[in-house]
């Protein structure tokens, strides 16, 4: 059985039973298996971390930033062993998913993680000279990452975004793996404990357990020990490890579930039609639409070019190849969901059967409703079905569009398209107002699938796509904040204060009061 990371060390776990992935595009059970840990394990690692976090205090961001740097280089000395184990327990394309996109995209949000590090700005040092009051995020103890399925690499628990914030905030961080991938979690976290021996990190600083019962999971999560938790997945789960976070005030930040809503006006459609087509079979079917900014519902208005639209998407979806999926969970899981959305009165257009049974994977599917049967139940009509799929909505009115934007839950993106000449101009302004308060990012004209690592980006949204509204899970140094606590320093020494606060600070901008008008000021 695979051994666990806790203080340092690899051992034997704790152990209340075992797992094993599967390989999505055969079916067959990989040999590797891991450990169930107890909470033992758990304990364990709450003590290491703990004392892990009290020796981060004494460590400078320049010295963080070395050790994301470095294992930013480990990963990319052994990218083969990664990028094939991943292949292997996700079925995602070696050269153009994980090797040519993921793999990359991971080492340069540990760069970037380690610039803000280095940097020190994204704590925001502020300074009331008038006042002798002066404040600064610090890190806010361990944390605990839960990584998901369908980002291996880049969102994953030992490496991915969240990680990246966490470390470069200054805190220690307990990865669970993600059961779907755990060979990958552990090729990722023997990488980031060479990089920690490499540049004197304490013992604890990155640890790696696999998996829990679901209590453990909470009582994780909620431990006095714990600072914070970062967690990406189902909505069942995320919400009971909410729920258990919450009554221990414990911050944690979830990103759940989202539809991500585009709405495209009939000027787009008579300018471009085949084009948005083309646009949107891509970015639905991509990864089989696993995508957290999958566009799993359409608004459109009715009309000649609509069905058109409609037609055309239709038989681009029966035309395309079926995908693989990431596991037998999501295959149930998105048969289960459509299903839902069937009984509730949605048409079939496509798909919805079996594809394969060779592998994990369930045909392209489309479903039609009307603007009327969704708003007599928005709840079950906004069920999300993760996968290759995607729900059409056809509104008589511009009116009708605007009360089922008015319906919808918080999501993570919408989008609206819209005619180049103006012609949907009224149309988007009523609309767009409405979509502007449910989804933490806004586009036009374009499908919402691709999340740059951009200091601007937010990867966030009202409930229940993520837990709070105000924090992004992509895009430093934003990330950052959501590991770190604020803190205030009032008529406190200088000599006792963070560097960043002192009278004679090191060279950096901070926010300075001058006679009561606040002015941003570089320090030498």
């Amino acid at each position: 059985m695979e051994n666990v990371l806790i203080a340092g060390q690899w051992r034997e776990a704790n152990a209340s039973s075992s797992f094993q992935a599967a390989n999505p595009a055969t079916r067959e059970v990989l040999a590797a298996e891991f450990p169930v840990s107890t909470w033992e394990d758990c304990n364990e690692a709450l003590d290491a971390a703990a004392a892990a976090a009290v020796a981060l205090r004494q460590v400078s961001g320049e010295q963080i930033a070395t050790f994301l740097e470095a294992y930013a280089e480990q990963i990319e000395a052994n990218a083969d062993a990664i990028v094939d184990l991943a292949h292997a327990e996700t079925a995602y394309p070696k050269e153009t998913r994980l090797a040519g996109g993921e793999l990359p995209r991971t080492t340069n949000q540990l760069r970037q993680a380690a610039a803000a590090a280095r940097d020190g700005s994204w704590a925001l040092p502020t300074i009331d000279t008038a006042t002798g009051i002066r404040s600064v995020y610090g890190a806010i103890g361990p944390v605990c990452v839960f990584g998901p399925n369908n980002f291996p690499l880049a969102f994953g628990s030992a490496s991915g975004g969240d990680f990246a914030a966490a470390i470069a905030a200054g805190n220690p961080v307990i990865a669970k793996a993600n059961s779907s991938h755990p060979g990958t979690t552990k090729l990722f976290a023997e990488c980031a404990q060479r990089a920690a021996e490499a540049t004197g990190m304490p013992a604890g600083m990155v640890q790696l357990i696999y998996r829990t019962s679901h209590a453990d999971g909470e009582r994780l999560v909620s431990d006095i020990r714990v600072g914070a938790t970062g967690y990406t997945g189902s909505r069942h789960a995320g919400l009971k490890l909410k729920q258990a976070a919450d009554l221990a005030g414990k911050p944690i930040y979830l990103e759940l579930s989202s539809v991500n809503p585009v709405a495209i006006l009939p000027g787009a459609l008579s300018e471009r039609g085949e084009e948005i087509a083309e646009e949107f079979t891509g970015s639905c079917l991509m990864g089989t639409g696993q995508f957290c900014t999958n566009p799993g519902l359409v608004m459109l208005l009715a009309g000649e070019s609509t069905e058109t639209f409609i037609k055309a998407i239709t038989d681009k979806f029966a035309a395309a190849p079926v995908g693989t999926l990431l596991s037998e969970g999501v295959e149930k899981s998105l048969a289960t969901n459509l299903q839902v959305l069937v009984d509730a009165g949605a048409e079939l257009l496509v798909g919805n059967t079996a594809a394969d049974d060779g592998r994990f994977c369930y045909a392209n599917t489309l479903l039609k409703v009307t603007a009327e049967q969704f708003l007599a139940d928005p709840e079950v009509m906004q069920t999300e079905a993760f996968g290759n799929s995607s729900l059409l909505l056809v509104a008589d009115t511009v009116d009708q569009l605007v009360q089922v934007v008015a319906s919808l839950e918080g999501n993570l993106t919408g989008c609206i398209y819209s005619s180049s000449e103006g012609a949907d101009d009224e149309a988007y302004d009523q609309i767009g107002g409405e979509m502007r308060v449910k989804v933490g990012r806004l586009l036009n004209d374009k499908m919402p699938t691709g999340v740059a690592v951009s200091a601007a980006m937010n990867h966030g949204g009202p409930f229940p796509a993520t837990g709070h509204p105000a924090f992004t899970a992509v895009g430093i140094p934003g990330a950052l904040l959501r590991f770190g606590m604020l803190q205030c320093y009032d008529n406190v020494r200088s000599h006792r204060l963070p560097g960043v606060l002192q009278d004679a600070s090191p060279n950096g901008t901070v926010w300075r009061s001058v006679d009561g008008a606040w002015t941003q000021a570089n320090i030498s």
